[in-house]
């Protein structure tokens, strides 16, 4: 059994427990077991633009010290938005060892953060680590007719620096839908904002953007949409829950760790959607029991 340590998270320990439960379901399936820290602290979830704001770098670097400490050098994230604050604040400290040196005189009571420690998200380890191949053999039940429009949001291919993929063009949802056997639907909206925070300050921009990705995905026959982000899940379920009352597509959305479970044939845990995708699986012959 291959092992990583894992970071789950604020977003991830709270309101993306289905993305957690089938993330650890599907690795143990392909031999990965996921070591989540002893000690783990909010990642900041906003990377800073200031080059001077290096106190915003505290809490990252807190994390990949609980990594360095138990002698290890990667560390996984499911959530977009951790992933990309993990890896810029890596990558800036990694740059200059003046301000690396600055941020440990900071952390008294932890020892130094040595640099080397790598954040990789989720979708990485399956595509360079564990392979396509070897996915495909643990497929069940093939999703077979069954069209997903993949939703990347703004953090996993955004800055090009630290992208997982081409900023403009991924494929790696794509691909796995493939090997999972669904249909993608690539849209342009796929790497758009959904609005992000927005949804706290002014519902009304989030409900717009959702709406235009929701349409986008519809326009090209989908039937769901996948994404890897706490957030933006949020957005375009429990906002496009709301659009939908004055037109935009009810379109439901899943975590892809999800569909990824069901093609396992494991629980896929769709129990948390405002709007409940186990319909659209049924009728496609992909039945999920649904409560009365």
């Amino acid at each position: 059994m291959n092992s990583i340590a894992y970071y789950p998270g604020c977003g991830v320990a709270d309101q993306a427990r289905s993305m957690e439960h089938t993330a650890r379901a599907v690795l143990q399936a392909l031999d990965w077991e996921m070591q989540e820290l002893p000690r783990w602290n909010c990642c900041g979830t906003v990377y800073s633009l200031a080059s001077d704001d290096l106190m915003r770098h505290i809490g990252p670097v807190r994390v990949l010290t609980h990594v360095q400490e138990l002698k290890l050098d990667r560390l996984l994230t499911l959530c977009s938005m951790c992933y990309s604050t993990l890896r810029r604040s890596e990558r800036f400290l990694n740059e200059d060892r003046e301000r690396l040196e600055r941020v440990n005189a900071f952390l008294d009571d932890e020892p130094d953060y040595r640099g080397g420690v790598r954040a990789v998200h989720l979708l990485e380890l399956l595509r360079d680590d564990i392979g396509y191949s070897a996915l495909e053999t643990r497929v069940t039940r093939p999703l077979e007719g069954l069209k997903v429009a993949p939703y990347y949001g703004c953090t996993l291919t955004r800055p090009r620096s630290v992208a997982l993929d081409d900023p403009e063009h991924p494929s790696v949802l794509e691909d796995i839908l493939e090997v999972l056997g669904a249909e993608p639907v690539p849209t342009a909206q796929r790497v758009e904002c959904c609005g992000s925070y927005m949804t706290a300050s002014d519902p009304s921009v989030v409900r717009r953007r959702v709406t235009a990705i929701s349409e986008a995905a519809a326009a090209g026959g989908a039937d769901l949409m996948i994404t890897s982000c706490p957030l933006c899940q949020y957005n375009l379920d429990a906002r496009l829950a709301e659009a939908a009352r004055t037109g935009a597509p009810r379109l439901p959305s899943v975590y892809f760790t999800q569909l990824m479970a069901l093609a396992l044939g494991l629980d896929p845990a769709l129990d948390e959607q405002v709007i409940d995708p186990r319909p659209v699986l049924a009728a496609r012959g992909l039945a999920v029991e649904v409560e009365a």
